[in-house]
């Protein structure tokens, strides 16, 4: 005879930030909670994220810092669940934090304790969690799903899939989230790496990547959206914040222009400079005001260097309009291996965005990555985590 599942009320799969936020809430709530992570070990993107010291939220954190085919989705658990109650969850650890820019919060210490801070609230609300666990078969019963894992079978009423998206796979990220979704009848949005380095290839690569390891503040535009901050040229292409941001706005074909002095008039400084320095010469002027080396290559290849008072009027126009629109023709992105999110998922349309319940089948839930919700750079994506996680928990 075959032995009985283990019965529980929740069955969440996924041990990452979403799932362990879903499952203290749950089990704090009364909940028989049981956790189920294919990994060795929880919240392994946790711990490898702001270089280990893990931006747990955003402190400017707003719907319009999300991406989705359904743009209003993501605001009410945003707004029912913000990061100032992460934070407090925080303050009650005794975690170190400090702000780092723009609202950014990172651990002073080391991104362990969020994990520990998640792991202790699931162990006092009597969550039991089982790491090295794979799903087999997932099937609908009459009263919820039965699981045959890897630990043997189990059944719930209700089930969360908190799986993550494809991002990372040597952190064991894969595409199970959306396989259990398309099996129940839901629509999963084409994915795509975002967050993630751009490449550059033939002559564009050529003519960049001796460069490699140069940083320079930017301004990134693709179509509407741009972004300020640092960008980094490395031996395959561009990478650093302004980059990775835009990365998600981009795709193979669009046009991404680079602003080389964001935040002057290039043409109103090249005029003073002409004034100032009639001399000197355009590279060791723009040397001045870009890193060196990046200066001598927009030079050699782009721009003609010779003696500012040489310059006529339209011709310092066209260099000012090459400075502050400079086109880069990216080949494609590093891909899922280097990405911090994937873009697209599980159809937000089908989902209830109060509950993060199926329309489609009663007690089946989706929350966090697995979702078609991607926010910006920053610790957005995080506090999208612990928001779908707690609004799920809360409605269980």
């Amino acid at each position: 005879m075959s032995q009985q599942p283990q019965q529980f009320d929740v069955v969440i799969i996924g041990g990452g930030a979403a799932g362990l936020m879903c499952a203290q809430t749950a089990g704090q709530r009364g909940h028989r909670v049981r956790l189920i992570e294919h990994a060795n070990r929880c919240g392994k993107k946790i711990l490898m994220s702001g270089g280990g010291r893990c931006n747990f939220t955003n402190l400017g954190t707003t719907p319009k810092q999300f991406l989705s085919a359904n743009p209003h989705f993501c605001k009410s658990a945003l707004a029912r669940y913000t990061p100032q109650h992460f934070v407090e969850l925080v303050e009650r650890h005794r975690i170190a934090y400090h702000e780092k820019e723009l609202g950014q919060l990172f651990c002073d210490v080391s991104s362990k304790l969020i994990v520990k801070m998640l792991l202790d609230e699931c162990a006092n609300a009597g969550v039991r969690i089982d790491v090295g666990c794979s799903v087999q078969v997932v099937r609908q019963s009459e009263d919820g799903f039965e699981l045959q894992t890897t630990q043997g079978s189990m059944a719930c009423n209700k089930l969360v899939v908190a799986s993550g998206g494809l991002s990372i796979p040597s952190m064991g990220a894969s595409g199970f989230g959306y396989q259990l979704a398309q099996q129940f009848g839901h629509t999963v949005l084409p994915t795509r790496a975002g967050l993630v380095p751009l490449t550059l290839s033939g002559k564009h690569q050529e003519r960049l990547q001796d460069l490699s390891g140069v940083a320079l503040p930017i301004s990134a535009r693709c179509g509407k959206q741009a972004f300020s901050h640092d960008m980094l040229i490395t031996h395959r292409g561009i990478s650093g914040p302004a980059i990775l941001q835009i990365s998600s706005y981009w795709q193979p074909g669009d046009q991404l222009l680079l602003d080389l002095l964001p935040g002057r008039d290039a043409l109103q400084t090249l005029q003073d400079l002409k004034r100032a320095r009639p001399d000197a010469e355009l590279r060791t002027v723009l040397g001045d005001l870009l890193p060196k080396r990046f200066a001598q290559r927009l030079c050699e290849i782009w721009l003609p260097s010779r003696p500012m008072r040489q310059y006529n009027d339209p011709q310092l126009r066209e260099a000012a309009d090459l400075l502050s629109n400079f086109p880069l023709i990216a080949s494609g992105t590093e891909g899922y291996r280097t990405a911090e999110v994937t873009l697209g998922g599980v159809d937000t349309r089908e989902l209830s965005s109060s509950s993060m319940q199926s329309n489609k089948v009663p007690g089946l839930y989706f929350i966090g990555e697995v979702v078609d919700v991607t926010g910006w750079l920053g610790g957005y994506n995080f506090q999208w985590a612990w928001a779908s996680g707690h609004a799920c928990g809360m409605a269980l």
